[in-house]
């Protein structure tokens, strides 16, 4: 698995944090606030994976192009960046040695929290 920074999704989120199109929600609120596995599909059914893909700060340039495991590290819930959701993602970045994503996540963090 070779996961890296998706530089298109980083531009997509810091552009919703510039125009404030982000909830700034507790750190715990995550495991409520992600889209479901339904949510996703109807999402991707109606918009496609290039804009899926937008909502994930990760790609696994190995896995197959149109499905959810080519992404990783959330932050929204495909209308606004959720705060909770930076920083679940920051974390688990940094436990799996992502670092690029892990500083992207921090730098995100940091603008909502301006």
């Amino acid at each position: 698995m070779t996961v890296k920074l998706n530089e298109t999704a980083l531009k997509h989120a810091r552009s919703l944090v510039r125009d404030g199109a982000v909830v700034k929600d507790e750190r715990d609120a995550w495991s409520e606030d992600a889209p479901s596995a339904d949510q996703e599909n109807a999402f991707i059914e109606k918009h496609g994976y290039a804009e899926y893909a937008k909502w994930h700060l990760g790609v696994d340039s190995d896995a197959s192009e149109d499905t959810k495991g080519r992404y990783s590290f959330p932050y929204g819930d495909f209308s606004k960046v959720h705060r909770c959701g930076v920083i679940s993602a920051e974390s688990r970045a940094g436990q799996y040695d992502h670092d690029d994503i892990e500083k992207a996540l921090k730098g995100l963090l940091e603008s909502i929290d301006d």
